[in-house]
């Protein structure tokens, strides 16, 4: 579930990334999987990154670093709802764009040492980190899409898979822009221990403190949470929540596991009304759920919402567009909307 560590595991080629079944995740979880059989190692192409001295790796990044062709992105754009209708992975997609992008501090001028949202996730260093644990799944299902559209960074790719999985699952239209840039080595990824933990000793202060250290405020912070709206968790896998429920034992996709929600593949506003309601022991409330309702300054925006589905839908699409936009380094710098 939220952060939970695991055993590292290796970073699948697109060929097995396509073949390979998905899972349903929540956004901000941990999930683990079973590693693919080792294969053994290939030597670089003559002219590849690795190959070229140091100076000619210097010029190739530079050339790599650009930003994404608006006609592929929003031709992408409609193979990720083809994706979404086959496997009903909303919630995983929602969570790659979210982990690629939680990486920010704000307190760091520098890109890419500031973090943020700029297809490091991609690498195998970064996938290994315990928060991420089972987002491997994600970048199989997606790496077809990249191979498909080349000239859209994953940078992007990871934030349109996120947005439009909000949108398609009957949530808030998300006002976003693209153009983000790649970096281009493993060695820019952030270092672990930026992503929130799902049982902090106080749960109020950890999620200030991960979110704040971002430059996002207690509204942001609880609308974002109610994103936990979708998805499921696994006690075999992140040691929150049952192995399943009347809810979860059919699926969609492979059954089992603990969802915040009945109805878990759609966004609404039901998150708060069943943490508000306590009614229910089939859904699952993390601690950092119940401070939602908890903490007096968080208390105010989640009974807001609880109360108005419309107020909840305005919200959490402006707090998604920041996230998405964390830390990016767009070209051109304005960047640019699918809608203009």
């Amino acid at each position: 579930l939220l952060w939970q560590a695991r055993r590292p595991q290796p970073l699948l080629s697109p060929r097995a990334a396509a073949a390979a079944p998905p899972l349903a995740n929540p956004p901000w979880p941990s999930a683990s999987q079973h590693p693919p059989p080792p294969s053994a190692p290939r030597p670089p192409p003559p002219h590849s990154p690795s190959s070229l001295p140091q100076k000619a790796r210097a010029v190739r990044c530079a050339a790599v670093a650009m930003a994404s062709d608006a006609a592929q992105v929003k031709a992408a754009r409609e193979d990720i709802r083809e994706l979404l209708r086959t496997t009903h992975s909303h919630p995983i997609l929602v969570r790659l764009g979210w982990h690629d992008a939680g990486t920010y501090d704000k307190n760091i001028e520098e890109w890419p040492q500031r973090g943020g949202a700029n297809g490091s996730l991609r690498f195998d260093v970064e996938l290994k980190h315990g928060a991420n644990a089972g987002l491997i799944n994600a970048l199989k299902l997606i790496q077809p899409i990249k191979d498909k559209y080349p000239s859209i960074t994953y940078a992007d790719l990871f934030q349109l898979a996120s947005a439009t999985a909000i949108e398609e699952a009957g949530g808030p239209k998300i006002p976003m822009k693209y153009g983000r840039v790649d970096v281009t080595g493993p060695e820019q990824c952030p270092p672990e221990g930026k992503l929130p933990d799902a049982g902090p000793s106080s749960p109020a202060d950890h999620l200030r403190e991960v979110f704040y250290r971002m430059g996002l405020n207690d509204k942001e912070i609880v609308a974002l949470s109610g994103a936990h709206t979708l998805g499921r968790s696994r006690p075999e896998r992140s040691g929150w929540g049952k192995p399943e429920t009347k809810y979860t034992k059919n699926g969609p996709g492979a059954p089992g596991g603990q969802s915040w929600t009945v109805e878990w593949l759609r966004f609404d506003n039901s998150y708060f009304k069943d943490i508000k309601e306590k009614r229910d022991q089939d859904l699952l409330v993390l601690p950092t759920d119940a401070a939602l309702f908890e903490d007096p300054k968080f208390k105010v925006y989640a009974e807001k919402y609880a109360e108005d589905q419309d107020a909840f839908f305005r919200d959490y699409a402006e707090a998604h567009a920041k996230l998405s936009e964390l830390g990016a380094k767009f070209q051109p710098p304005q960047g640019f909307s699918l809608d203009d």
